[in-house]
């Protein structure tokens, strides 16, 4: 009894693919050229994005620039490519935009900051304050700038750490760009004893300053008494170097002040503070005699 049930079973499952032979082997093959056009849809967005993004660094274009538009360009491509193997599945691709239009709406609003992440990606791009390769301070951090992503911006500082920065932060904080512009200007303060002639520091600084070669002296150099602090007389130091020369002059010109100075008998005051003590030296004796 069992094996008739069995044969008969067997015989409507045969029946029933002889019948349907021709919508099985049309879905097979659908399925087959939806893989097909996954796979190549997906390669073409990967080489046509490293196509574009060669193609701009041929060219000279700004690296933030290509690597931004070589994303976006890979996912539009995936995108087209997911519409084109839902339509090869026979899958209404209309009923799905909408649905994606209206799952996209509500994703929106739950992910906002995201998407002001992207709409800052954008504005980056275009008006490009800061770029691949330039060194820069954003709020608390500084570092050079290694990349411009759609929703965050990679900076490696000078200890080999990575800060990543959501681009909504970058946008709404003040970006301070030291790259950008050849020159810099460096500034010192430097105190000196109450006692020091005011001529004789300035002459001592602006020879040290005429011995190095780095600075652009064309432009102007600086060298004034700024601030009678409490415990010492401040000048003010101001002198123009190349971008790349700003930190060694600065740390040179302050050593070879402090060098300087000591050998004109300049002296360089610290804090101190006089304590008088006030006793009656009568009873004072008396109680020592004690």
């Amino acid at each position: 009894m069992e094996e008739l049930n069995l044969s008969g079973e067997i015989d409507k499952a045969t029946h029933w693919f002889v019948s349907n032979q021709g919508v099985l082997i049309q879905y097979v093959v659908n399925v087959v050229f939806a893989i097909l056009i996954l796979v190549v849809g997906l390669t073409i967005a990967k080489l046509v994005s490293k196509t574009v993004k060669r193609v701009m660094s041929l060219r000279g274009i700004d690296t933030t620039i290509s690597d931004f538009l070589s994303a976006i360009i890979r996912y539009a491509i995936s995108a087209f490519t997911v519409i084109a193997v839902l339509g090869k599945l026979g899958i209404q691709t209309a009923s799905v935009i909408a649905v994606m239009g209206a799952a996209g709406l509500a994703v929106g609003l739950a992910l906002q900051g995201s998407l002001s992440n992207f709409a800052a990606g954008v504005l980056l791009v275009i008006f490009r304050p800061l770029r691949a390769g330039e060194y820069v301070k954003i709020g608390a951090v500084e570092g050079t700038v290694m990349q411009v992503q759609i929703f965050s911006t990679t900076l490696r500082t000078t200890d080999d750490r990575i800060i990543v920065i959501p681009n909504g932060k970058i946008i709404s904080d003040n970006i301070i760009n030291t790259s950008r512009e050849p020159n810099r200007r460096t500034q010192i303060m430097v105190g000196v004893a109450y006692d020091a002639d005011i001529d004789e520091v300035k002459r001592v600084l602006g020879d040290v300053i005429k011995a190095d070669n780095r600075i652009q002296h064309e432009k102007g150099v600086t060298i004034r008494l700024h601030e009678m602090a409490p415990s010492s007389l401040n000048f003010i130091v101001r002198v123009w170097t190349t971008n790349g020369d700003a930190w060694n002059v600065y740390w040179d010109l302050m050593e070879n002040f402090k060098r300087t100075l000591d050998k004109h008998k300049i002296g360089i005051p610290f804090p101190q503070m006089d304590v008088y003590l006030h006793q009656q030296q009568a009873g004072l004796q008396k109680k020592i005699n004690e």
